[in-house]
């Protein structure tokens, strides 16, 4: 008896320090992490993009943006603050070895040359450029920084744009699987390596024409660059590949040198007394500074969206980052609030998706119609690719814009199942269903294809799907709906491409999607860029992993109250706040962490 009371003691206590340690690390984490360090003065800031770069940021495990991860959105954001920022001489870029989204090449080209116009040096360093992705890309974002090394001995092997994919029909035929697909219609290329074993003439055709619109665009804005010509730097690069050697003599890149030799010589440029400071560490220093100062002016609401698009909310996802989905409810959401926060007068709506489900994007269409009835112009600003459900939602935005090369339109639809009972059975695996009601209730079954009548069935359903979609672009786009299907039919088209044929309105990036969103809101000088974030609030995520009750909640507030800890009671507060989100009530008054 004794020894079972010592372990009920026991466990008594370890569940009690978990209860309060956890809320006290936790706490601590954030506290820490809400006062980054001021930058140090004469700083070059270092962009290393051999990592990766997402379109957009996510939130971290402990609020705010995930702490190293690059965005597009971000890196651009960042370079603006910095232009303007004394402490910050120069910028130095560490270049991927392959090759990049062409999309994302375009974006941090124009935010390149914008920091260079400031009157601040870039210096971009490249360990060698294989033929990996759109290398031409990776091109000619190096190009935009006006000072490009080589490591000694590397490669320059920037000669042209190749995709790859890969058929399995006779690999299916052979084994007895048998897909069961619509499309609608022949560009719509997504399972055509499930259905033939070879491009179909549309699907060539699609495939080589926005490859050759992307490497077009890096070509050109290489040469302009580089102060060639468009067909001389074409000629030149396709004669390669280089070594690094070659590519300096002739004129591809300026310098060759260790990165160590590069990284010096950038700081000579900045000043003898400047010093290398992390981006990331210094985007996040800046970031709430920047949000503060705009405090009084009339606000652009900004709502980010990539990803695969899903139906329902981010809630139960994790709260230590990830996913890769936009979900409907979590975005119509923001759009709602923006349309009910009254200092919103205009809405830049950044996708980057390649598509996703029909019902959720129309949600999320619904969002966007329901915000320009509000009085509140939404633009949209194209990242990677606004495809598919990527267009679905964007269509009847007040204006869109895209990179040259963001991938766009794909107006169409695909469906079906894969059969493969007739491949298990050759292994004596045998796939039996039953169903009762309508015969359609089994049409997806993975027993056997469609009958004649399922199949009659879907198709009808696919054609239903097609027609809302091209009906949704004629009336945003305002497009008759027989010239909607002359250039849809599932044919993905750049963004260059898209605005000859009325898909899009402007070329540019984020900040001209801004500047036409307080033009359409005829808001003069400067605005407030306020972020709606359609991710769920980690604290949200927290409480649900966590059974999200009061109980978590006291128990945080009981903490931060004993510390007598500003940033503790600010952080516990914000729990309070999601809990009130999830419980349908107000938020009167944000807390901030200062």
């Amino acid at each position: 008896m004794k020894q079972f009371l010592i372990t009920v003691a026991g466990v008594f206590v370890g569940l009690l320090l978990f209860a309060v340690g956890m809320p006290i690390l936790l706490i601590s984490a954030l506290a820490s992490a809400a006062k980054p360090a001021p930058p140090p003065s004469h700083s070059v800031l270092n962009l290393d993009l051999r990592q990766g770069v997402s379109d957009q940021e996510s939130q971290g495990p402990f609020g705010g943006f995930s702490g190293k991860a690059l965005s597009v959105m971000g890196i651009e954001q960042a370079l603006r603050r910095a232009e303007t920022d004394d402490r910050v001489k120069g910028l130095f870029v560490r270049l991927p070895e392959g090759g990049m989204s062409p999309a994302a090449a375009d974006e941090l080209r124009a935010a390149f040359k914008h920091f260079r116009a400031s009157g601040k040096p870039i210096l971009a360093h490249s360990q060698g450029l294989y033929p990996s992705g759109v290398i031409t890309s990776t091109y000619e974002l190096a190009a935009a920084t006006g000072n490009v090394w080589m490591q000694p001995s590397s490669s320059f092997q920037v000669t042209g744009v190749a995709a790859e994919d890969i058929f399995f029909k006779r690999f299916f035929d052979k084994y007895g699987v048998q897909p069961d697909y619509q499309q609608r219609y022949e560009y719509k290329n997504a399972v055509n390596p499930y259905l033939y074993s070879d491009y179909t003439p549309a699907h060539r055709e699609s495939e080589l024409s926005w490859l050759g619109s992307v490497y077009g665009t890096g070509l050109t804005a290489a040469a302009q660059d580089r102060s060639k010509s468009p067909a001389a730097l074409r000629a030149q690069i396709e004669a390669g590949p280089y070594s690094a050697e070659q590519a300096v003599a002739g004129g591809l890149v300026d310098h060759i040198g260790q990165e160590k030799e590069a990284e010096d010589a950038i700081l000579k440029q900045a000043g003898d007394d400047s010093r290398m400071l992390d981006f990331a560490s210094y985007a996040s220093a800046t970031r709430q500074a920047s949000a503060l100062a705009g405090a009084g002016k009339p606000v652009v609401a900004v709502i980010a969206a990539e990803g695969a698009i899903v139906t329902g909310t981010g809630q139960h996802a994790s709260p230590f980052g990830g996913g890769g989905n936009i979900y409907s409810d979590d975005v119509a959401k923001a759009f709602y609030k923006a349309i009910a926060d009254k200092s919103v007068k205009a809405i830049v709506f950044r996708v980057s998706s390649p598509g996703g489900s029909d019902t959720a994007s129309e949600q999320i269409l619904s969002a966007v119609r329901a915000a320009k009835a509000a009085g509140k112009p939404v633009v949209v600003s194209m990242g990677t690719y606004a495809a598919s459900g990527g267009y679905w939602i964007s269509s009847q935005a007040s204006e869109i814009v895209a990179q040259p090369s963001t991938l766009t339109g794909s107006i169409g639809v695909f469906g079906g199942k894969f059969a493969i009972g007739p491949a298990l059975s050759r292994f004596g695996v045998d796939v039996r269903g039953l169903n009762v009601g309508g015969d359609y209730a089994g049409a997806f079954g993975s027993g056997a294809p469609m009958t004649d009548k399922q199949r009659a069935a879907f198709s009808a359903w696919m054609d239903a799907i097609y027609n809302g979609f091209v009906a949704r672009v004629a009336e945003g786009r305002r497009l008759s709906p027989d010239r909607v299907r002359e250039i849809a039919k599932g044919r993905v088209w750049t963004g260059v491409q898209a605005k000859d044929l009325g898909l899009v309105d402007q070329i540019g990036g984020f900040y001209l999607a801004v500047d036409r969103a307080k033009a359409l809101a005829h808001i003069d000088g400067e605005a407030r860029l306020k972020p709606f974030d359609a991710q769920v609030s980690p604290f949200e995520a927290l409480s649900h992993m966590f059974g999200g009750g009061a109980d978590a909640t006291r128990i945080l507030a009981a903490v931060s109250w004993l510390a007598r800890d500003p940033n503790a009671q600010a952080i516990a507060g914000e729990v309070r706040d999601a809990e009130l989100r999830q419980q349908g009530a107000t938020v009167l008054a944000p807390r901030l962490v200062k």
